[in-house]
């Protein structure tokens, strides 16, 4: 799912703790949204990692996802 090159092409990926459902995924997904409403979104519920495109201000991001109910913290810039 992720490359080994993304930290150079614009991505941020976040390890967000208390995902374990569809429901989770589309609130952590919609509060990014909010955020950020160009990002791409895409959420690894198993590994409990969400993957942001275009790299975006982070702090911004946890923020909307703590806002959401999750732990968060920046897995890769």
């Amino acid at each position: 799912m992720y490359r080994a090159d993304e930290a150079e092409t614009g991505v941020t990926i976040f390890k967000v703790d208390g995902m374990s459902c569809g429901h989770c995924v589309a609130a952590v997904t919609r509060s990014i949204k909010q955020a950020m409403p160009s990002a791409e979104v895409e959420v690894d519920l198993a590994r409990g990692q969400v993957r942001v495109e275009p790299a975006v201000d982070t702090a911004a991001v946890a923020a909307a996802i703590e806002k959401a109910g999750y732990k968060v913290s920046v897995a890769r810039p």
